[in-house]
């Protein structure tokens, strides 16, 4: 078999090299604990406040307004929960989006069982959250507003800026999960005007089990974990050093490359899709058409079911993911497919393709290459294809 090909950057990346070499004295040599005060401790400290600054300058941030946390989900979680506790006396709605990660949808819906109310925004077919809708959602009891930067399905960006705008004018807290967007898209937290931030390394070529979240100076939330007086006392818990040396690390690289590799991602992107759609008819393109992330590619296959042709693709040696999940022995499409008014059937024969650094043009000339056969024979065996 030929070198293996992974298109599933947007489910995690590989840990770059120049991040690992970063980590490892903090394994070992510089063990400290970053709270303790002898000359151990306060090489910790100055390792986890550089660290810091990497993170808050990658998003044009503040450094006090930098929480680190175990990763995007408990970003997400710390924002959505610590606004709804902390504010519960103002009002108990939240306003969010139907194409959400788990890890907002799912914190929302845990939420609703303890008495707050969630409306969950509808999007148009290319998932970008309708405004107008948003604005009618807003409320006197809107205590937050969560919307995420870029999905990690079809990669479609939303107008967080614009969005910001509408929510602030009423004195609402606004949060976004950037997680596959940071180290992929500028971003100014005060341009964009956001209250609340999360960050997962795992996304930008860090280590995976860290992440962070940004709290704009002033707000104030319920931390989720609860002991010591870590993070100033917004999170408890001795840090992850090597952890959040990688992420910092991560962050910096990304901030001296990223210009660069967005241009080269999305003239591969581009290539795979035209190469794809050329060759493979009854082939649709999902997600907004260009504002999308440079290397995120979802498309969906008429007549066949994604699983499948992942599989398919998986035993030529290329990793991609699919739109749907196995549930109790049945295909279930994507919610944010439904979400986007794709027909179920089409939901079903959906896949992400995501590029990462190591992508090259003739890796993706071999998916190309290798892809319509798969397809031909899937549609040759499935009953939906007309015959």
């Amino acid at each position: 078999m030929k070198d293996r090909i992974y298109l599933d950057h947007n489910a995690t990346t590989p840990t770059d090299k120049r991040v690992l070499e970063a980590m490892l004295p903090y394994f070992s040599d510089n063990f400290g604990n970053a709270s303790s005060l002898h000359r151990f401790g306060q090489r910790a400290h100055v390792a986890l406040e550089d660290a810091r600054a990497q993170v808050a300058s990658i998003l044009g941030a503040g450094e006090k307004e930098i929480v680190f946390t175990s990763g995007g989900s408990e970003s997400d979680n710390f924002a959505v929960k610590g606004t709804a506790y902390s504010h519960q006396d103002k009002g108990r709605h939240i306003v969010t989006s139907a194409i959400e990660h788990p890890a907002v949808l799912n914190t929302c819906e845990h939420l609703q069982e303890r008495g707050f109310d969630v409306t969950f925004i509808s999007v148009d077919e290319r998932g970008v959250v309708d405004l107008n809708e948003l604005e009618d959602a807003i409320r006197k009891d809107t205590i937050l507003v969560t919307i995420m930067y870029a999905n990690n399905e079809v990669g479609t960006i939303q107008p967080i800026a614009e969005i910001s705008k509408m929510v602030k004018k009423r004195g609402i807290l606004f949060h976004t999960d950037a997680v596959q967007a940071v180290g992929k898209l500028e971003m100014d937290v005060n341009r964009l005007g956001v209250d609340m931030l999360s960050v997962s390394a795992h996304k930008l070529y860090g280590p995976k089990g860290v992440g962070a979240l940004y709290i704009r100076s002033g707000v104030e939330i319920t931390p989720l974990i609860h002991g010591g007086h870590h993070e100033k006392g917004r999170r408890a818990s001795t840090e992850n050093l090597p952890g959040v040396v990688g992420l910092g690390k991560a962050c910096e690289i990304c901030m001296s490359e990223m210009k660069e590799e967005s241009k080269r991602l999305t003239t591969l992107r581009e290539r795979l899709w035209e190469g794809l759609n050329s060759r493979i008819s009854d082939t649709t393109l999902l997600g907004h058409p260009t504002k999308r992330l440079p290397g995120t590619l979802a498309v969906a296959f008429k007549y066949v079911e994604g699983e499948s042709v992942l599989l398919n693709l998986d035993l030529e040696g290329i990793a991609v993911s699919s739109g749907s999940a196995c549930t109790s022995g049945s295909i279930e499409p994507s919610h944010v497919l439904l979400a986007m008014s794709v027909p179920p059937e089409l939901a079903r024969g959906g896949i992400r393709l995501s590029l990462g650094r190591g992508n090259t043009e003739e890796q993706i000339d071999r998916v190309i290459d290798v892809t319509p056969g798969i397809i031909e024979k899937l549609r040759a065996m499935s009953p939906l294809t007309k015959k």
